[in-house]
């Protein structure tokens, strides 16, 4: 049964795997963390470890690049299958409240339509909750009908609609997502 791990190192050849497919999707830009991942990390197992180990660092602010904000960054995965990720951002910037949100999430394309995405942010709204958050903004493009489904389908409430998104808020109290 798939759920959110920590990211790990040994699951390398499966995250490599979904990295091919996000690069290679013709219906999706390709996701902001796939050409984030540290070049070498593509090709070597000892980058890769160091990758996963600033991933996991940038919980805090100390570990946190330039830029960015802490964030609690999860894998979705079945088994030794990755089949997704999802940032969690413990606080918003400006920028973050146009464009990015609490949380972002991708799923692999091969997994795309078999719920993942629901069940993902569903997942993170008691790991928001615990991190301070009591209601999180979640967006997607004003033209991504599934991801769309995906937040209203977890209690999502819309904010508005920009030139570029469609923004809600999420609450993540207990019992307060309507997912289910």
């Amino acid at each position: 049964m798939p759920g959110l791990i920590d990211p790990a190192a040994e699951l390398r050849k499966s995250f490599l795997s979904a990295v091919a497919e996000f690069r290679t999707d013709p219906d999706y830009p390709v996701p902001w963390f796939v050409d984030d991942v540290d070049p070498q990390a593509l090709a070597d197992s000892w980058a890769f470890d160091a990758y996963v180990a600033r991933v996991l660092g940038e919980r805090t602010q100390a570990g946190v690049r330039s830029g960015f904000v802490p964030m609690t960054t999860l894998w979705w995965v079945d088994a030794e299958r990755f089949l997704g990720r999802l940032a969690i951002r413990h606080r918003l910037t400006p920028a973050l409240m146009e464009f990015g949100g609490h949380i972002g999430y991708d799923v692999r394309p091969s997994a795309r339509r078999q719920g993942h995405a629901t069940a993902m942010l569903a997942a993170a709204l008691p790991i928001a909750r615990l991190l301070g958050i009591s209601r999180a903004l979640v967006m997607c493009d004003r033209t991504n009908t599934a991801s769309q489904r995906v937040i209203e389908a977890n209690g999502g409430e819309l904010l508005d609609i920009t030139a570029q998104k469609r923004r809600y808020w999420v609450s993540t109290a207990e019992g307060g997502t309507g997912f289910g």
